[in-house]
């Protein structure tokens, strides 16, 4: 009872004053220090565990943006690859009509599947053999021009003498019979490289045949060898040959051989069926 009396009457007395005794005060002002000099450190404690909360969730987001990059990324580089071959096959479709609106030919493709690295052994190997009806000294072309002569036919691979390793020299050349592409005046000559010197030539041309730089040649389709038409090079330049009495012209090669990703097999009608 004394202690609720004396409560009510110190309420009582602190509603009907207006200000605080300096007792009050000073207890009010020393747990204000006191509350501000805690509230500092305990407010950047907790500020570093929300930041550290924070730090989780942006690695999170980096994680995510980079497997979203990586994909992207990996789907850039797969539609150029889709891209590139649309557009080289498109190309290749493109020859393949203007060929067969030519000649009677029939055009197997290829893809390169191993190219020789070896300065002795530059032949290149594709995925076509004899069961596709390949067959050896088949012509072998790309859109731009001749590559070579398949030299080895398996059941399922073949492999290719590119034009750039005939050698004239050898007991089993192949040579090639060509022409000039567009003379009103029929030009002939034999095609075969020229490993001294490391050029193709075109040998054996008449003294008064007209040939220039720039000229396309093609093949003649003289001998049963290779098809006719086939492009062979460019003229670079012409000069008088052996003895006079004929003209050899050196020749850059068509067909781009450091790239080689699709071929195609030119098939011949076979002479000897009816």
């Amino acid at each position: 009872m004394i202690g609720l009396i004396l409560f009510i009457a110190i309420m009582g007395f602190t509603l009907r004053r207006s200000g605080l005794t300096w007792p009050e005060r000073f207890v009010n002002d020393a747990f204000g220090t006191a509350q501000g000099a805690l509230y500092r450190p305990v407010g950047a404690v907790a500020g570093f565990f929300r930041d550290l909360g924070r730090l989780s969730d942006v690695y999170k987001e980096n994680e995510e943006l980079r497997r979203t990059v990586a994909r992207y990324t990996q789907d850039q580089i797969r539609y150029n690859d889709i891209e590139n071959d649309n557009r080289r096959y498109k190309e290749e479709l493109g020859f393949t009509d203007r060929q067969k609106q030519l000649y009677s030919y029939k055009y197997a493709i290829a893809q390169v599947i191993a190219s020789g690295s070896n300065p002795y052994d530059k032949t290149i190997k594709i995925d076509r053999g004899s069961r596709d009806g390949v067959k050896p000294r088949m012509a072998v072309v790309t859109i731009d021009g001749l590559v070579g002569l398949v030299s080895q036919v398996s059941e399922f691979t073949s492999t290719v003498m590119p034009i750039t390793e005939l050698d004239s020299t050898s007991s089993d050349t192949i040579l090639i019979s060509a022409t000039v592409s567009g003379k009103e005046q029929q030009v002939f000559g034999i095609v075969d490289y020229d490993k001294e010197n490391g050029v193709m030539r075109m040998s054996k041309i008449d003294e008064n045949a007209n040939v220039a730089e720039g000229d396309i040649v093609v093949t003649s389709g003289q001998g049963n060898l290779l098809p006719k038409g086939l492009v062979i090079g460019t003229v670079l330049s012409n000069q008088v040959g052996d003895f006079g009495l004929t003209h050899t012209a050196t020749i850059a090669p068509a067909a781009k051989f450091d790239h080689l990703y699709e071929v195609f097999v030119v098939m011949t009608p076979d002479p000897d069926k009816p």
